[in-house]
């Protein structure tokens, strides 16, 4: 299979132009400047050199077609369409074929056959690496967002490795995090723990309160039934938060928690940006099913121009009894102790000790540890042993402290054997191998398995069946929440900045939140990613992300998008027929408010967002000094709408020609506002949605422009796709010797009906992937 797209590719990289002159100055000269003096020399030749940059100004030929600089410009500025400017003549397509493919075989020396695979620059696991690995390892529930400081990003994502550097405070953070996440691990007491049962918030039911959204003005509660074992004292402790106004506000409500009648604790609630606020008391409880309750009443309301608040329960545990006549084990004792309690000799406890470390640090490093490793660490659990008043869990705890501040495993380092030869291209050990695997599929540590096929050297052999096992994990959902948050910045949803009295024309941001309720932001992020998982574990085609006549929706975001017959709370697949404009991303409020300003919608953000997310054709860059949007206001039209703005901007002719570009694409999706409602009209006048894209293809509204980008586009959308999640994949940016894998992923999802599980089976067997290079 794999050769049969090989052989595809290259053909497609050789014949593109239907040339294959041996030398490169004929095939040049025939092939190639007819384009240049048709299309180019007009800016950049014959004595014209717009932007210093001339195509015909060279001495010597030969130099002239090995000046890999020069030809990568051009390469890129055609690939991307920035070049020819759109106000000029255009290549045709199979011209473009020509130009690009005589660049990648003749000057690029791209062999087909033998893809460049680049190299990776060792890097740091960003923080949500890091929350993800320290879980999978210990079972513990890190907040590294209010630990650690933001990853930097580069080409659009957070895990690209020339960016995660590391800085000595950072470092500091990391060490002082160690000792953190043991003892969260392996408490004080962890092999005779009190019991506890976690009770996920949504849990507790009310008449007609809703344990995720309980408003501050309304009286209500909500309970469950837990089933006790003992007779005894219990601690409750509520975890939850409040929700609602961007700003503080004088909204008051009073919480009241009970288990089985009697009161745990009570507490005066207002504006709280906290993630999680916790109440904390205790009850005596009887063997048998008891009632906790949680309670609100309002207190104070906030004032007419302010926004009203919402209490959000997220997890209550109930631990006991407290007098420890019963116990447990706690979680990660459980998973780092896998024998149970030490031997009691000292020999006994010593190979406890290098078994352990066995165990968990092989994972957490991503190889087998060596013999001198184990030896230290097990001589840190004996000494830290022999400390007075200390155990061997202290010794273990030590260790592994000593192990989660290693660069070993805060770092992904690849073995290289000739690091400096940018010639030396080496496959990948496998243990390397499952870790880039681990990391793709699911942003954490391999498990045992991907391990044990790395020890017997049989993981890359058993590949698809391993990709097949580990996106059914429920580890796999962070592959779709962290790629679609970044590239399509569905987690900016949640914090993008809206005004949505503006946008809606309400009088104050209260009544604006009876249309737009909060939990909005959520559900639509929450549609994006079931939409994107969906398409990927159905084996769906990748173009249903842009052409979808379905979605996933619940009640609340089914009325705000004006979609009757959705009931409850929890999502479920949507027939859209009888509403072409919705159905995909283009039509969904994460990317329809990221893409906005906070008081009215951007057809430019819109449209750079297509052409640079989904077509991989972005426009280039503003010139300085671009007036303001708002200029085109004026007192003979003071309410224009978004196309006759645009229509006065672009009069300018240095923005006239970027603009060609980006508009046709924005100004087709303005039938949605900045919130992501569809409407008819814009300050009383009728919104016009048709257009024509800057290669020709024209539409009437947003369906039409949907099917063009998922049809006549689609080839666009396949390479842009495949780019971004290569990128991804293997943590760096997509270079123009990755043109020939990409033609392969590409080619890949043509054979396949743009199967998008496809695109992920293809990444994973690449060379990029696979095999790694020396540095330049």
């Amino acid at each position: 299979m794999i050769s049969r797209f090989l052989r595809a590719a290259t053909c497609a990289v050789i014949t593109g132009g239907a040339f294959a002159a041996a030398d490169p100055s004929d095939s040049y000269k025939k092939e190639i400047v007819p384009l240049l003096e048709n299309y180019c020399y007009s800016c950049h030749g014959e004595g014209t050199a717009k932007g210093k940059f001339s195509m015909d100004d060279f001495k010597d030929l030969p130099k002239h077609l090995d000046d890999r600089k020069h030809w990568l410009a051009v390469w890129r500025n055609v690939r991307s369409q920035i070049m020819p400017p759109s106000d000029e003549d255009q290549l045709a397509t199979e011209e473009k074929k020509k130009l690009l493919a005589w660049i990648e075989k003749d000057v690029f020396k791209l062999d087909a056959a033998n893809p460049d695979p680049g190299r990776v620059t060792i890097r740091r696991l960003n923080r949500t690496e890091y929350q993800n690995a320290v879980f999978d390892l210990l079972g513990v529930e890190y907040d590294t967002r209010e630990e650690f400081p933001a990853d930097d990003t580069g080409y659009g994502f957070d895990n690209i490795g020339d960016v995660l550097s590391m800085s000595p405070l950072l470092m500091e953070k990391y060490i002082a995090a160690a000792d953190s996440v043991v003892a969260l691990a392996l408490p004080d007491g962890a092999a005779a723990q009190v019991p506890r049962v976690d009770i996920a918030g949504k849990e507790f039911k009310g008449a007609g309160a809703d344990s995720g959204w309980m408003p501050f003005a309304k009286t209500q509660k909500v309970s469950f039934d837990q089933e006790i074992k003992w007779d005894g004292d219990y601690q409750i402790k509520v975890e939850y938060s409040v929700h609602g106004a961007t700003e503080a506000t004088t909204d008051e409500a009073m919480l009241r928690v009970t288990a089985a009648g009697a009161e745990v604790g009570k507490v005066s609630l207002g504006w709280d940006q906290r993630r999680v606020i916790e109440l904390t008391g205790k009850a005596a409880l009887k063997k048998g099913k008891q009632t906790l309750e949680i309670a609100l009443n309002p207190a104070r309301r906030p004032l007419p121009s302010e926004e009203e608040l919402f209490f959000k329960v997220q997890r209550v545990i109930v631990q006991g009894p407290l007098s420890g006549e019963q116990q447990e084990l706690a979680k990660g004792y459980r998973m780092i102790f896998v024998d149970g309690p030490p031997p009691d000799t000292v020999s006994g406890k010593d190979r406890y000790a290098r078994k352990i470390m066995r165990s968990f640090v092989s994972r957490a490093f991503r190889k087998p540890l060596d013999e001198p490793t184990i030896d230290r660490l097990a001589k840190v659990v004996r000494d830290v042993t022999e400390e007075p008043g200390k155990t061997f869990q202290d010794g273990i705890k030590q260790a592994i402290a000593i192990c989660l501040a290693s660069p070993r495993f805060l770092f992904r380092v690849e073995f290289q054997p000739e690091p400096n030869n940018p010639a030396k291209i080496v496959q990948l050990d496998e243990y390397s191998l499952a870790a880039r695997l681990s990391f793709f599929l699911w942003g954490s540590v391999p498990d045992d398995e991907l391990l044990s096929l790395a020890f017997n050297n049989k993981l890359r052999a058993n590949l698809p069946a391993q990709v097949d096992r580990m996106l059914k994990d429920p580890r796999s959902k962070r592959l779709v929440k962290n790629f679609i948050g970044q590239w399509l910045q569905a987690r900016d949803v949640e914090t993008v900045a809206m005004s949505a009295k503006t946008i809606l024309g309400k009088s104050s941001n209260r009544e604006a939140a009876k249309t737009f309720d909060p939990r909005l932001r959520s559900d639509m992020q929450t549609e994006t990613e079931m939409l994107f998982e969906f398409i990927l574990r159905e084996k769906r085609p990748a173009e249903e992300l842009i052409s979808a006549r379905y979605s996933f929706l619940n009640e609340r975001l089914a009325n705000f998008y004006g979609i009757d017959g959705v009931k409850g709370e929890d999502f479920k697949p949507v027939d859209l027929t009888e509403h072409p404009e919705r159905g995909g991303i283009l039509a969904q409020g994460t990317f329809l408010m990221v893409t906005s300003n906070p008081t009215r919608t951007s057809a430019v953000k819109r449209g750079l967002f297509v052409l640079d997310n989904l077509l991989g054709t972005p426009a280039p860059p503003a010139p300085p000094g671009v007036p303001e949007l708002e200029s085109a206001v004026n007192s003979a039209n003071p309410h224009p709408t978004m196309r006759e703005m645009m229509e006065i901007h672009r009069k300018k002719p240095e923005c006239r020609g970027c603009h060609a570009r980006m508009d046709p694409i924005g100004l087709g999706l303005e039938n949605f506002n900045a919130l992501g409602q569809f409407r008819t009209q814009e300050h009383g006048k009728s919104i016009d949605a048709s257009g024509q894209l800057l290669t020709g293809e024209k539409f009437a509204d947003v369906a039409a422009l949907k099917e063009i980008l998922a049809t006549q586009r689609k080839q666009d959308f396949y390479r842009c796709l495949a780019e971004k999640l290569l990128t991804y994949a293997i943590g760096r940016g997509v270079e123009y010797y990755d043109s020939t894998t990409i033609d392969l992923l590409t080619a890949r999802m043509d054979a396949n009906k743009g199967n998008l599980r496809e695109l992920v089976q293809g990444i994973i067997e690449s060379a990029p992937f696979q095999k790694r290079r020396g540095d330049d």
